[in-house]
């Protein structure tokens, strides 16, 4: 896998940078191999061999007390088994489907080893794989992360009609894992400073993650990138400058009401503030849209120098944005 990522041209990482290795810690296997007739003692394992995040999984995951662990050797494989919710079955498919995470391994890697080019102070994370019950897809431990595996089975998972809304699915598959990950992990370590916390900040600064994102992972397409269909992205595309003449005549772009922010950023269906024929989250496309403009009209700022900039109405001037 070559680590060169291009934009239009503009190359922002060298070929030779020091590769880096991210560590997936294979919990979730450990966990289904918890066998009802050696429960506590199977327990006191992962306890031993998982000290950072057995407690963490037990009382955000199930629920029950880290040190209870007579109750959890009772309440564990029930979990594990259960056929009420379809736990059981639902944690046989995570086996054949994650018996092998050798591209997901690849594509972490290699997005970390840029990432480390462009910030070596920050800390490579441990990269957990567990069990959730359909409770969680990420979780942060400390300055690690956790990727609940039964919520990236596929869309057509029978279970997920009983947990998700039908638009989440299409983001519910093993390969949008590096995503996921990646994408939690810059939201942590870049957060959001503005004390404006109006519509454009909030599209600059989600936008900026984004365009960034795409080049950490350029073996995706943008549209899976964002979480869309190639659909979505493309009607997107055609209705940009739509998109944005709403956004103008509005007066949104200065508009801090969070029901108003809500719309345009938080994921949904559509993007209630535009179009019921929209994707979700159309306000951080344009800030994506946004961000990349930037970036191909001012060729002298690193990718450093556009994470930190906090002032959204000045790279909106200067990226000449025109749909």
């Amino acid at each position: 896998m070559g680590l060169t990522a291009c934009n239009k041209g503009r190359s922002y990482f060298p070929s030779n940078m020091d590769p880096q290795h991210i560590e997936i810690v294979r919990f979730d296997h450990a966990l289904l191999n918890v066998s009802a007739d050696s429960a506590l003692q199977d327990i006191r394992f992962l306890y031993d061999e998982y000290e950072a995040f057995m407690p963490v999984w037990t009382e955000n995951i199930l629920g029950i007390a880290a040190d209870d662990t007579l109750y959890l050797a009772e309440a564990l494989p029930q979990f594990l088994q259960d056929t009420l919710y379809g736990f059981g079955e639902t944690n046989a498919e995570v086996r054949r489907q994650f018996a092998n995470i050798d591209t997901i391994q690849e594509q972490l890697d290699a997005a970390f080893t840029r990432l480390h080019y462009l910030y070596a102070d920050l800390p490579l994370p441990l990269v957990y794989f567990f069990i959730s019950g359909f409770n969680a897809s990420i979780l942060f431990v400390d300055d690690d992360l956790a990727v609940g595996t039964d919520m990236y089975l596929g869309g057509d998972w029978k279970y997920y009609n009983r947990v998700v809304y039908e638009y989440q699915k299409q983001n519910m598959r093993k390969s949008c894992i590096p995503i996921d990950v990646v994408s939690a992990y810059l939201f942590r370590n870049i957060p959001y400073t503005s004390v404006k916390n109006r519509l454009l900040e909030n599209m600059i600064y989600r936008g900026k993650i984004m365009y960034v994102l795409s080049l950490l992972l350029p073996d995706y397409p943008e549209y899976e990138i964002m979480g869309y269909t190639e659909d979505q992205w493309n009607w997107c595309i055609d209705n940009e400058r739509a998109i944005w003449n709403h956004i103008m005549d509005k007066r949104d772009l200065f508009n801090s009401e969070s029901m108003v922010l809500t719309s345009y950023l938080n994921d949904g269906p559509f993007t209630s503030e535009v179009s019921q024929d929209s994707p979700g989250r159309v306000g951080t496309w344009i800030g994506w849209r946004i961000a990349q403009s930037y970036m191909e009209n001012n060729p002298d700022v690193t990718l450093q120098q556009l994470l930190e900039d906090g002032d959204a109405q000045l790279i909106l001037r200067n990226s000449f944005y025109k749909p």
